[in-house]
């Protein structure tokens, strides 16, 4: 049976210092990207929207992210699923706390070590794009 893909959008949100924020969803392990999955008819700065004030209650408008790419990777905490993901760059000016599913924020600076608990699409597609020298 071949995999299930889930479509997602996602925001790589970069602080004034340069650092990346990362969130974990609760009962999970693998650090991601803040995002979800899209919604019958929701275009992915749509998802984006709803999902970033889910999660963060963070309203940035569309005019704030630049599109970054489209990447099919393996899911980080699902078996047998991929995931197909829109991934925006943004800015992100103030605080944010975690809200919804969420249990935990990290900020990544381009020199930080790289762990074993990052998502699978943020380790091999994303991180590689923002920080190509590192």
């Amino acid at each position: 049976m071949p995999p299930r893909t889930l479509h997602i959008a996602a925001a790589c949100l970069i602080d004034d210092d340069g650092r990346l924020l990362l969130v974990r969803k609760r009962g999970t392990r693998m650090f991601m990207l803040p995002g979800g999955k899209r919604e019958a008819l929701e275009s992915p700065l749509q998802t984006l929207a709803r999902e970033l004030h889910e999660e963060l209650n963070l309203q940035l408008a569309e005019a704030a992210f630049t599109p970054l790419g489209h990447f099919n990777e393996a899911a980080a905490n699902e078996a047998d699923t991929r995931v197909e993901a829109d991934i925006f760059r943004a800015a992100l000016c103030h605080p944010v706390a975690p809200a919804a599913e969420l249990e935990e924020l990290r900020w990544l600076a381009p020199q930080d070590p790289r762990g074993d608990d990052l998502a699978p699409l943020l380790r091999l597609h994303v991180l590689p794009l923002l920080w190509p020298h590192d």
